[in-house]
């Protein structure tokens, strides 16, 4: 979700959709059959649930013929939803708040995932080299740490762990590189610190790297870290459609969040990660609905590090 490309999309995007309308099948069309519905999601382990909810049939049984179609991104994702090409989408919460401050036409309509809210066993987690100098992220101030994606989540839940451990979070310095490049990034020295996912965690663990910090636990507990959503002319215009797609979610969610076997067989089904390296994954929690008061918090975060000038209307964004 590279910052530049997204706003030009979505201005791009607002204004294809303020011309045109929008696009999708007739509501009205009873003779049309089941509501073909294509949705953007990232193929992360954050987004099992929907997969497997598609599997179950949590989608078919509302109606729902469910496309599953991934993206790189929220720079692919939010405008596509804009403008029609995918009726709903997967985005990380700060991206959200980012377009809600910005007057986004969107909605998030059910939770994504959530942080274990266990420090040492989340499903992310700032790592540093077994020889390190840094032994607390207290340290990184003056340090460069790699992000997936630069003025985001990461570097609001990065500087969260930084000023818990009693350091100054504006001091710590970001360059963005791919979770696969992260790891070769730290041993070779390119930067002191890596914040890294699952199935990447396990990578940097088998490495030696040593973890100085769960980020997403210092921010808040149980912290919705990701969202689906939909733009506002679908929701006016097929309010049904969205209500339907968000109770399947939901089912979605609860399944998953206490199916964990079955979880780690449908990650066979979208990623790369083999049987081993499944077994080993620290899940995400993956609650039915969102944690406003995590949301708010990391709102007020993103608002102290300068990614929001003002603060964002949660009642037009949140479920």
């Amino acid at each position: 979700m590279r910052r530049s490309p997204l706003l030009a999309a979505l201005v791009a995007t607002v204004l294809v959709v303020t011309a045109c309308g929008g696009s999708g099948d007739d509501p009205d069309d009873a003779s049309a059959g089941p509501d073909k519905v294509n949705a953007g999601v990232i193929a992360i382990v954050d987004v099992a649930p929907i997969y497997l909810g598609k599997a179950k049939g949590f989608f078919s049984k509302r109606d729902i013929d469910l496309t599953l179609t991934t993206a790189q991104g929220g720079s692919a994702i939010v405008p596509a939803v804009l403008s029609g090409e995918f009726q709903f989408g997967f985005s990380n919460t700060i991206s959200l708040l980012l377009a809600q401050s910005r007057k986004v036409p969107i909605k998030a309509i059910s939770n994504g995932n959530n942080s274990t809210g266990v420090d040492g066993k989340d499903f992310a987690g700032l790592f540093v080299k077994a020889d390190s100098p840094i032994r607390t992220a207290k340290d990184l101030a003056g340090r460069k740490v790699a992000a997936n994606t630069l003025k985001n989540i990461v570097e609001t839940s990065v500087r969260a762990s930084v000023r818990k451990a009693g350091g100054d979070a504006a001091k710590v310095g970001f360059a963005e590189l791919a979770f696969p490049d992260q790891l070769p990034a730290l041993q070779s020295g390119q930067v002191d610190a890596i914040f890294v996912v699952e199935p990447f965690q396990q990578a940097a663990l088998a490495a030696g790297a040593r973890r100085i910090a769960s980020s997403y636990v210092d921010v808040a507990p149980d912290l919705t870290v990701a969202m689906y959503f939909t733009s506002q002319e679908l929701l006016a215009r097929d309010p049904d459609l969205v209500r339907r797609f968000t109770e399947a979610m939901k089912e979605s969610l609860a399944y998953a969040d206490e199916h964990p076997d079955e979880v780690r067989a449908a990650l066979g089904d979208y990623t790369k990660i083999p049987p081993e390296a499944r077994a080993a994954l620290v899940l995400p929690r993956w609650p039915s609905e969102v944690n406003r008061a995590s949301v708010e918090t990391l709102a007020g975060l993103a608002q102290t590090d300068g990614l929001l000038t003002a603060p964002p209307n949660l009642d037009a964004l949140l479920p």
